[in-house]
């Protein structure tokens, strides 16, 4: 089975100010990403505003992250859209590009008819039957405001193409429950850096997390303390990160994300509208929190 160990960042999509895809920053970008020690890549995650790309877009950064992405590195593809049709359309064009597994986020525009488990079930088995390669399921009901319960994981964890899920709720409780009851081998990974250490102590055996784009360092350093069992230094850095990560992902989402990528040498230019750039007083708030946490 394909292992999932280690930190992703779901890599911010870098746009120009006319609001096109910048190809030179992608690839500046996974290049500085690449002599930092993280497993590998989210391409097209919710962090990459995947919300407002093109079906060709997404395509277009395939491409581009697979060309400039060091050869160690594990390469997963953001495919998650409402249907099932175009979702399991652009898992097999990722396939076909070399990526290796598809984070597939919760339908949720129906809301009224996806809330249960079973409409859910049917939705990522029948994703996972068509698919060329493993499905990661993508659990954020802070943004789809639908929760895929423990027991629900547990089902999905029996199907041999679902190999695990990024549980972004922040929920240390639920992520234990399902730690305790998937299948031998099903992966639960996070997606909180503010929870980070925590996780890893409970079980999970990775995280996916946007707080990595701007100071992947800071996060490779408690998933390698956490490894070697140098518990007080994976503590000491979970508190280094505490307010930061709270910041550019709670509080000001991808506008702040994207600055504090700037502040840290990395390009995160402006969001693609309706989202629009950090306030100054954001700006302050991030610069005076990222001020210990250059990469």
């Amino acid at each position: 089975m394909l292992k999932l160990q280690g930190i992703y960042p779901p890599i911010a999509t870098p746009f120009d100010y006319d609001g096109n895809i910048y190809k030179s920053k992608v690839r500046h970008n996974v290049e500085r990403w690449n002599r930092v020690g993280l497993s590998g890549y989210v391409v097209c995650g919710s962090t990459g505003e995947s919300v407002y790309l093109t079906f060709e877009e997404k395509l277009e950064l395939f491409g581009l992250v697979a060309e400039a992405a060091a050869p160690e590195k594990l390469l997963m593809a953001g495919t998650g859209v409402e249907s099932v049709r175009e979702t399991v359309a652009l898992t097999n064009k990722a396939a076909e590009m070399g990526y290796k597994a598809a984070m597939v986020r919760t339908p949720h525009y129906y809301k009224n008819l996806l809330a249960k488990g079973d409409a859910q079930a049917l939705y990522f088995r029948a994703v996972a039957d068509q698919s060329k390669i493993p499905l990661m399921i993508y659990n954020w009901p802070q943004a789809t405001g639908l929760d895929i319960p423990a027991d629900t994981v547990a089902l999905f964890s029996e199907h041999p193409n679902i190999i695990a899920i990024k549980e972004s709720s922040g929920n240390l409780e639920k992520v234990m429950t399902m730690i305790r009851t998937v299948k031998p081998g099903f992966q639960v990974l996070v997606g909180s850096a503010p929870t980070l250490y925590p996780s890893f102590m409970i079980g999970a055996v990775g995280a996916v997390l946007a707080y990595a784009n701007a100071a992947p360092y800071s996060v490779v350093a408690i998933w390698e303390a956490f490894r070697t069992r140098e518990y007080e230094a994976a503590l000491d850095w979970q508190n280094r990160i505490g307010a930061a990560a709270a910041l550019v992902t709670a509080k000001y989402g991808i506008p702040g994300l994207k600055y504090a990528m700037d502040l840290n040498g990395y390009y995160g230019g402006p969001p693609r509208l309706p989202l629009v750039p950090a306030s100054p007083e954001a700006k302050q708030e991030i610069e005076a929190a990222f001020a210990g946490l250059k990469s």
